[in-house]
């Protein structure tokens, strides 16, 4: 009888544990961590003795695509569909459905993606060796990483200061999107666009249909995926694409809706698989003191890392401070000026959609992708460190009111 309890006790307990690991991943301090630990773990591996191994497993061929492929075209896809679906509800319900509040941290958001790649094609147009070409790698900001910081180091900071953040880095996310989708797609084949397109458009009618059932969402899903990736455009867009046709509103028997109960499920994934597997196998680069000479005099290392952390700075905060001085947009009532400029230096994370720009951007240039990669690893880090410094002055001077 007591064997009996046990057994069924046990899957309830894992259950119970299973929730628990869930909701830990759901919290974004937690996602921060797990793609910081995998971005270490990726350059301790490719800075070992073992480098080897790291750099055997990344291009190993895994069905069609390799190992490093499935991580950037395949696992980042969940993560910009929920970046997709996260933009919806901004737009539908959100603080980007109100003018008056969305104005100044979008000016912002589009000011800090213009600043950095002016700054960087000004240093890559005045040297004879530098590759202008590669001019959107500093304009994205990592949503995950810099929630994260905000909320380690300000819990007593206005909530209005991560409404802030939060829209600047969806805009942000959006305009990185644009720039992949307008300038790294080459060759694109039509029919497999067309395909693409068709799939996602039954995806919006099955949800306009109210179909619930996974065994014809899954199918539809991973089509559209592969018929994107096929198209010659970048896998990704098409978790953006479906990420925008996934149905935000509940209805009025539903308590949560499609876009709540997705972004529940798979958030744990994205935060704990996806994010990190991409950061596993994206940031594995080379940081000898070669290596490191070399980025110190190489074009394209410097444009990112002062895109990153001049550019943004100038862009967020001088987009912010001019559109609230001559027009008629203002400033959240809640905020000081000196929280923007703490948030304009935590823009300058670039991780995730700056890596994948990066290795699209350069091609087959190896040498190069690994002293941009490098690039946005060091001005990521600063960012960090520089604005989680501003930021906890800022939430002890809150914390004291």
């Amino acid at each position: 009888m007591r064997l009996l309890q046990k057994r069924r006790a046990f899957p309830r307990i894992l259950g119970s544990e299973r929730a628990f690991l869930a909701d830990t991943l759901r919290a974004e301090t937690t996602g921060g961590l797990v793609l910081v630990a995998a971005a270490v773990i990726a350059l301790v591996w490719a800075n070992s003795p073992w480098q080897d191994g790291y750099h055997h497993l990344r291009d190993a061929q895994l069905g069609p695509l390799t190992v490093e492929q499935w991580a950037t075209d395949g696992a980042l896809t969940l993560f910009f569909y929920l970046a997709g679906v996260e933009l919806k509800r901004e737009l539908v319900v959100g603080t980007l459905s109100r003018i008056s509040e969305a104005v100044v941290p979008v000016v912002a958001a589009f000011c800090g993606m213009a600043a950095p790649a002016i700054i960087y094609a000004a240093i890559n147009l005045t040297v004879a060796d530098g590759k202008p070409h590669g001019w959107a790698v500093p304009t994205a900001t990592d949503i995950a990483f810099a929630l994260a910081v905000l909320a380690i180091v300000g819990r007593s900071l206005p909530s209005a200061l991560r409404a802030f953040l939060l829209t600047l880095a969806v805009v942000d996310d959006f305009g990185a999107i644009l720039v992949i989708a307008a300038f790294f797609s080459h060759g694109i084949n039509l029919l497999y666009l067309l395909a693409a397109l068709v799939l996602i458009a039954a995806f919006y009618l099955l949800q306009r249909r109210r179909v619930r059932t996974p065994l014809l969402y899954v199918p539809v899903v991973l089509a559209a995926w592969w018929f994107m990736h096929e198209s010659g455009i970048h896998a990704t867009i098409a978790g953006v694409a479906l990420g925008l046709v996934t149905r935000v509103l509940p209805d009025a028997d539903e308590e949560r809706s499609p876009a709540e109960r997705l972004e529940h499920r798979l958030r744990p994934w994205s935060a704990g698989v996806a994010v990190p597997v991409f950061a596993l196998f994206a940031a594995g680069v080379t940081l000898s003191g070669n290596a490191l000479r070399a980025m110190l005099t190489d074009p394209v290392a410097i444009g990112v890392v002062a895109g990153l952390m001049a550019g943004k700075i100038i862009g967020v905060f001088g987009g912010s401070w001019l559109t609230a001085r001559f027009t008629r947009a203002e400033l959240n009532s809640d905020l000081a000026w000196r929280d923007v400029g703490a948030v304009s230096v935590l823009a300058g994370i670039g991780f995730t959609v700056a890596l994948l720009i990066a290795q699209l951007a350069f091609g087959d240039d190896l040498a190069q992708i690994e002293r941009a990669k490098a690039a946005v690893l060091v001005a990521s880090l600063l960012s960090a460190l520089i604005a989680a410094a501003l930021l906890f002055r800022r939430n002890r001077a809150y914390a004291e009111e």
